[in-house]
């Protein structure tokens, strides 16, 4: 089922509630985006937040103007308050609970942000034969809190969340070489290697989605993530601040090519 849905049909079972699980492994080929929703007060804070930081906040879709909660540039008939397997809601930059549809919470000065996601460009490591851990474990992708800082914007600040997948070190330097061509949606590794390096203290417990197996012989991979927002909320602490919840992403029409800078 994960290989025959479109990303419309995605949506639209996202929508009727009949799918609610994470996304990675679906609709592949297509870009998945992270979701952050703020008052129009606090958008263009973040905005600059996004443009200071592209690795973790790589910039695809926003939207046309405050209280504007379709999406047409990113897919047909996409409702980011229903077409998001599960949501997070912020109050004053607390983690207050998870939902499944925003239509209750949606306000007219909200102005929804689309960041590019590690799931699409996994295809491409994929394609060129590398184990993706978190998918043939059928698991969400781990995801950490480093002390890599990033550049503050205003009331936004704080460290990357990275994702790790584990590999060989030759099979890292290649996807270093692969997701090169993928800086919307992350671009190459942050680091492999020493977790402790980067202010991961346990690699078997991950802040963010599931622990996968190391096996001997591998080195973890970390990419930039789009889940640092979350972080950056926290500092913040807009009154009401709504996100995906990790792994649950906005499943786009949008080919992962048209994002490939060669």
């Amino acid at each position: 089922m994960a290989d025959i849905l479109s990303p419309y049909q995605l949506r639209q079972q996202i929508r009727s509630g009949e799918f609610s699980s994470n996304t990675s492994g679906y609709c592949a080929g297509f870009v998945q985006g992270n979701l952050a929703i703020l008052p129009a007060d606090y958008a263009d804070e973040f905005l600059k937040f996004c443009q200071f930081n592209p690795k973790p906040c790589p910039l695809i879709g926003m939207s046309a103007s405050p209280g504007d909660f379709m999406l047409p540039e990113l897919g047909e008939d996409v409702d980011i308050r229903t077409d998001v397997p599960r949501y997070r809601i912020y109050e004053q930059g607390v983690l207050q609970r998870e939902v499944t549809d925003i239509t209750d919470y949606w306000q007219d000065d909200m102005v929804a942000f689309l960041l590019g996601c590690s799931f699409s460009f996994e295809e491409a490591l994929l394609a060129d034969g590398l184990e993706i851990r978190n998918i043939s474990e059928k698991v969400n992708v781990p995801m950490y809190r480093t002390n890599i800082e990033c550049k503050s914007a205003g009331r936004f600040s704080g460290t990357t969340v990275v994702s790790m997948r584990p590999m060989k070190p030759a099979d890292a330097i290649r996807a270093i070489q692969i997701c090169s061509r993928f800086p919307s949606v992350h671009g190459a590794p942050l680091h492999f290697g020493d977790p402790d390096a980067i202010g991961i203290k346990d690699i078997n417990t991950p802040d963010f989605g599931d622990a996968v197996s190391i096996k001997d012989g591998e080195v973890p991979v970390f990419w930039a993530c789009g889940v640092t927002p979350q972080v950056a909320i926290e500092s913040a602490r807009p009154p009401l601040c709504i996100t995906h919840s990790p792994g649950h992403m906005l499943v786009t029409d949008l080919p992962n090519s048209r994002l490939a800078i060669l």
